[in-house]
């Protein structure tokens, strides 16, 4: 007869939940998972690391057309779309795999079903059309979100795509309107650009990767239209016309003005909606608001033994958040001393288009709304000898600090492998050092992280290189 009580019972096997059971494990709780898919969720199986398999393809792709300037020649070499996908898939399975070792490791059972909150402390998983009934003193739910849809705008699998349909073409399109460009979007518009596709990328709001510092932005815009990426931004689509192979798509400007393009396939990246259906939630009285769950500074959903993290509680919507809201709730379930809430201004953002984009904290914009006097430095990969060497030339890197505590607010970068570089302004950020103790600090030479340091030099008018 299989266990049915246990300390702790997590509703989903994402980055969040899988290393929220791993943590309650470590600090001896009874635990267990529970998973309608595959292990690692969302981000492991269709998100995160199948993109960054793709998007490492077209970059190999990319540095094939550079041969030149690096002293090699090469003739006819061509892509195979149907072997870029599957390499992409073998990380996938081979990552979700090691997951699957790292419950039978931690010795964390592992519940195939689809489950719903039936009473205090109850949960109903339904296998196959079959009930089981479990018991838990807490339950995390960190049950994900999905794409977004609009109405007349629905993905169809076919012809117009969402993320999951975008990763695994079938045939390599021509053409593509990618709707949304926020890092999701920019993602797959940088992958297809890249491989060949004539790529248009429509947004609502005035630039792309909106959520950016406004300098970031405009340097990535310019950059995605020197690749020859189309960017219609202030711009909403008001039709979607499936023909038998194609789409023709009715695009509106902030004028009114509309225009129509046809292409072969749609990407859709509008945001996401929280998974908060059929999992008992009205019926134990959580709180749910716009599609995500109603969550304390710990977790906490306001009923007692009942938790939530990740993408069902709101934003920033990334794995790394949602695995430290599982180590916090399992903390919190366990009873450690000294659990600190999650702080969203230490969250880092990454962008793994080309160039990448990431960021911390404050834009310039919202440090100068705070009400802050504010000192901003500026360093751009020019005037890096790593960055020359590597042929990537072309990026900046721009830290806003307070003027007065000299206090980091925020770092905004833009060019190649900032999404690896960005980890140093966090820890400055999240272990709070000045612009002095930074500027004191020793940064290895020659590498790229040398211009962090000349960013934070700059705040003060004393960059070296520059």
């Amino acid at each position: 007869m299989a266990d049915t009580n246990f300390d702790v019972i997590v509703v989903g096997g994402g980055p969040g939940g899988y290393v929220c059971a791993i943590r309650c494990a470590q600090l001896g709780l009874k635990t267990a998972v529970v998973e309608r898919e595959r292990l690692g969720g969302i981000c492991l199986n269709w998100g995160c690391i199948p993109t960054k398999a793709l998007l490492r393809s077209s970059e190999i792709w990319h540095l094939m057309h550079r041969l030149g300037e690096f002293g090699f020649s090469a003739d006819n070499f061509k892509f195979d779309i149907a072997k870029i996908v599957a390499r992409s898939r073998a990380v996938s399975q081979q990552l979700s795999n090691g997951v699957g070792f790292l419950m039978k490791k931690h010795k964390i059972t592992v519940i195939a079903g689809e489950a719903k909150l039936t009473g205090k402390g109850k949960l109903t998983v339904m296998s196959g059309g079959k009930p089981s009934d479990y018991t838990a003193k807490n339950i995390v739910l960190a049950t994900g979100a999905r794409a977004r849809t609009l109405p007349g705008m629905e993905p169809d699998g076919l012809l117009i795509w969402t993320y999951r349909e975008a990763m695994v073409p079938p045939s390599f399109p021509k053409s593509l309107l990618v709707v949304g460009s926020g890092a999701i979007g920019i993602e797959f518009a940088s992958f297809y650009r890249t491989l060949g596709a004539e790529v248009t990328v429509v947004e609502v709001l005035d630039r792309v990767l909106p959520v950016e510092d406004e300098e970031i932005s405009a340097f990535a815009a310019k950059a995605f239209t020197k690749q020859g990426m189309k960017l219609k931004t202030g711009t909403t689509v008001t039709e979607l016309k499936k023909g038998a192979d194609n789409v023709t798509c009715t695009l509106k400007a902030k004028d009114g003005k509309l225009e129509t393009i046809t292409v072969d396939r749609v990407i859709l990246a509008m945001g996401i909606v929280g998974n908060v259906e059929n999992i008992g939630l009205e019926a134990a009285g959580i709180k749910v608001d716009r599609t995500h769950v109603v969550a304390g500074k710990f977790g906490e959903t306001g009923v007692d033994g009942v938790w939530a993290i990740g993408d069902l509680v709101g934003g920033p919507w990334l794995a790394h958040k949602a695995m430290h809201e599982g180590v916090i709730v399992a903390e919190k379930i366990a009873g450690v001393k000294g659990v600190h809430p999650l702080n969203t201004s230490n969250v880092p953002g990454c962008t793994y288009c080309w160039p990448q984009v990431a960021s911390v904290g404050m834009t310039e914009a919202k440090a100068k709304e705070s009400g802050r006097k504010i000192k901003v430095g500026k360093f751009p990969f020019i005037g890096n000898g790593k960055a020359i060497a590597l042929g990537e030339a072309e990026g900046l890197v721009k830290t806003v600090f307070d003027a007065t505590t000299g206090e980091l607010l925020g770092a905004h970068m833009i060019g190649a492998e900032v999404t690896e570089l960005i980890q140093g302004y966090v820890i400055a950020k999240t272990g709070e050092l000045t612009d002095e103790e930074l500027a004191h600090t020793i940064f290895p030479h020659p590498t790229l992280s040398e211009m962090m340091h000349e960013a934070v030099l700059a705040a003060d008018n004393k960059a070296m290189h520059i």
